[in-house]
């Protein structure tokens, strides 16, 4: 969730961020940012299926190499802090819609 206040702060929208939050696929954003959304997903959820079509995708919405190469980059961040953080353990919040399991020792 300190995602989304933190595009809060960005886009100055709350509406716009809960329909982003709740199914980006049906949020009122650009083409353009759909398919910068859509990517990332795919990168994240199936980092194995990514062809140069998805890159070729990207440029033909209008995002340059440079805005790209930051999206992977953060993605691979992002994916790299979680295993850390799932590997050692670490309580994060709870995903959106979803309970923190309770702890072995609660």
């Amino acid at each position: 969730m300190h995602h989304a206040e933190g595009l809060s702060r960005v886009v100055r929208d709350e509406a716009l961020v809960e329909a982003i939050r709740t199914d980006y696929t049906t949020a009122p954003i650009t083409p353009a940012e759909r398919a910068l959304l859509d990517y990332a997903v795919k990168l994240t959820r199936e980092p194995w299926n990514m062809r140069r079509e998805d890159v070729e995708r990207l440029r033909s919405a209008g995002w340059s190499d440079a805005a790209i190469l930051d999206l992977v980059i953060v993605a691979a961040y992002y994916a790299f802090v979680n295993r850390i953080a799932e590997g050692l353990g670490v309580e994060l919040e709870p995903r959106w819609g979803q309970t923190r399991p309770s702890s072995p020792s609660s």
